[in-house]
């Protein structure tokens, strides 16, 4: 399997367990918002995953913890593409 095929499951592995556990809200919050504005399910998580990606990328590159106030400030700014700070 390639390299990001198993990335992209695992992003999506991610917000499927943060929807089931509802952790944070904000995540369900922003699948229900984008869908009501006419995004399907995959591609609200495909949003949603961006913003979980530029939280990985601060994780690996600066070796710092999740943030989940950005994370749900990038959440909250959907479907504009989150940018990293």
């Amino acid at each position: 399997m390639e390299s990001n095929e198993i990335i992209r499951k695992q992003i999506f592995e991610i917000i499927n367990n943060q929807l089931r556990a509802n952790k944070p809200p904000e995540t369900k919050l922003t699948l229900q918002r984008l869908k009501g504005l006419g995004y399907n399910d995959l591609d609200s998580k495909k949003f949603i995953g961006q913003c979980l990606a530029v939280e990985l990328f601060h994780i690996l590159k600066h070796k710092e913890p999740f943030n989940e106030s950005r994370y749900i400030t990038n959440l909250k700014k959907l479907p504009e593409e989150p940018f990293d700070d």
